[in-house]
């Protein structure tokens, strides 16, 4: 077997192994890099979470974690709190549209499943409820949909409060 022989048959090697191999180690590189990304995303928004938490610590006049909530609230109060609330939406909102898919894999709505447990919880408390369709005006509607569904699952008043609501 000559020389040249051989370099064929090595070529036929690489193009038979080598490629496919290439092919596929490029392929799990690109799903590692996408699954990368997604968990960057999910990083950014948890933070994003995090100093939402610290504004509403800031602001524990207010007692936004605790269920009911105070009564009678100045006006100066009041106006701090739908500010709040803006603030939360547009958080919510915002992981809606970056990590909400209706169909996701495993790990994914494990992720998905944080911000789901997050809407739960502040849509078991009334007075973020009753103020829901003042702070939808304007918002995604596929997320005003989703928000409000939760809303009527999780607050027994919460019919009442968001019947008529235009998501």
């Amino acid at each position: 077997m000559g020389s040249r022989e051989t370099w064929e048959i090595l070529s036929y090697v690489v193009t038979v192994v080598g490629l496919p191999l290439a092919i596929l180690v490029f392929l799990w590189e690109q799903r590692r890099e996408r699954e990368s990304a997604e968990e960057e995303e999910y990083q950014l928004l948890a933070d994003a979470y995090n100093d939402f938490l610290k504004v509403v610590l800031a602001n524990a006049d207010l007692h936004l974690r605790s269920n009911p909530p105070v009564d009678n609230l100045t006006a100066e109060q009041e106006e701090r709190m739908l500010l709040i609330f803006d603030m939360l939406i547009s958080l919510f909102e915002r992981a809606y549209l970056v990590a909400y898919q209706p169909d996701m894999g495993s790990a994914k709505a494990r992720r998905w499943n944080s911000w789901d447990d997050y809407m739960r919880d502040w849509c078991r408390r009334e007075y973020f409820v009753h103020r829901l369709p003042d702070l939808l005006r304007g918002e995604d509607p596929a997320f005003s949909a989703y928000i409000l569904r939760i809303a009527a699952e999780e607050s027994p008043n919460a019919s009442s409060i968001i019947t008529g609501v235009a998501a």
